[in-house]
């Protein structure tokens, strides 16, 4: 490690991130027309230098000035007495700069008038704002699901980055305030690497083509693998039918929702408690609500594995309840009593503010009962 280094570790000073692709050769390949005027004015500088050293003895910086004010038509007029031979090579400098002028400003107004650079530079910026992100999820299409998860995530400031190949994607993110988006084919490789997918939490794929989202999961999967990621991803898309869902989490999503399904349960839930939507929405789906409520799956080497929900102690230590335990077969008991046992394999629904279900999942992990737990049980 290098001196630099180590003070930079020392001061924990991180490099900013980099976009894994910069966009310097497309860059390079709109600006190469500019090639020739850029060589030709230098070429022009060069020659007038030494044509005035050549005709009337001015000393090199004198040429070089001499011939820049010449070139430009500034009016400055002449530094020192220039003979007749040298007002006709002025002359000549001037037609033949102004020339090479206005050929240069028709090239440059012909690059501009393509809308490549300009776009260019718009996306290399985006991809160094994305490249900053950490921890955020890529959404793969824009429609309708988009727009109303990207409206969630906002409120609750979770990063998003947009993922989509349509061509009026900037005016889709002004409208619907998407600050990061990518104008990009979602299956191809250039999507993961310029929405820095090394560095997210997960992806969600909102395609309707159920093929679509199914090639997105595998390349995901696939470049999880080639990065030797720790944490796998968390992927998350939708389905139509029951046979898709089971297809799709087969071949890697994490969660598969069915609008369909979801809906028809939140009506028949509304139509029969009316009373209940408002406090429903305000405990599942507000990040800063008080309380909040999350599975726990329990690791084989926890020490609370064989021993009673009363005897494990949360509830005094804590203040979080275990409200439902899924089992290895996926039987879900719902309200445990006090008595119920936690087996290997089990999950945990908690309920609890978010600071204490952290804490909680912090001891679970623990293969012997933490000191602090037994503290707190005795405050």
């Amino acid at each position: 490690m290098s001196f630099i280094s180590k003070i930079k570790h020392l001061l924990n000073w991180k490099d900013s991130q980099k976009p894994h692709i910069n966009l310097n050769t497309e860059l390079y390949l709109q600006l190469k027309p500019l090639r020739l005027p850029l060589i030709l004015t230098v070429l022009l500088i060069m020659l007038g230098s030494l044509g005035y050293m050549a005709i009337d003895n001015f000393s090199l910086m004198d040429a070089i000035y001499q011939t820049g004010i010449t070139f430009t038509t500034v009016g400055y007029g002449e530094i020192a007495p220039i003979s007749n031979m040298g007002r006709i090579f002025t002359i000549t400098l001037i037609i033949v700069g102004f020339g090479i002028f206005s050929f240069s400003v028709g090239i440059l107004i012909e690059v501009i008038n393509k809308g490549k650079l300009l776009k260019i530079f718009k996306e290399r910026s985006m991809l160094y704002q994305v490249a900053r992100l950490n921890n955020h999820f890529v959404i793969f299409y824009q429609n309708n699901y988009t727009i109303e998860l990207t409206k969630q995530f906002r409120a609750n400031h979770i990063p998003f980055v947009v993922v989509d190949e349509t061509k009026d994607l900037e005016q889709l993110a002004d409208k619907y305030s998407y600050q990061y988006f990518l104008q990009e084919d979602p299956q191809s490789t250039d999507a993961i690497l310029k929405s820095h997918l090394s560095s997210a939490k997960g992806i969600i794929t909102l395609s309707n083509n159920i093929a679509e989202n199914i090639a997105i999961i595998s390349s995901v999967r696939l470049y999880e693998k080639e990065i030797k990621r720790e944490n796998p991803f968390l992927i998350m898309t939708y389905a139509s039918s029951s046979d898709d869902i089971k297809k799709l989490k087969k071949l890697g999503a994490d969660s598969v929702v069915s609008p369909a399904k979801l809906m028809a349960q939140r009506v028949s839930a509304i139509s029969v408690r009316p009373d209940m939507q408002n406090i429903l929405e305000e405990f599942l789906y507000k990040k800063d609500t008080p309380l909040d409520i999350e599975e726990i799956k329990v690791p084989d080497y926890s020490w609370i594995i064989f021993k009673k929900i009363k005897d494990i102690g949360l509830r005094d230590a804590l203040n979080v309840s275990i409200i439902g335990v899924r089992d290895k077969e996926g039987k879900f008991l719902a309200i445990p009593t006090g008595d119920t046992l936690i087996t290997r394999d089990s999950t945990l629904l908690i309920v609890g503010s978010g600071k204490n279900i952290s804490l909680t999942k912090r001891y679970i992990d623990k293969k012997q009962k933490p000191t602090e737990l037994r503290r707190r049980q005795n405050v």
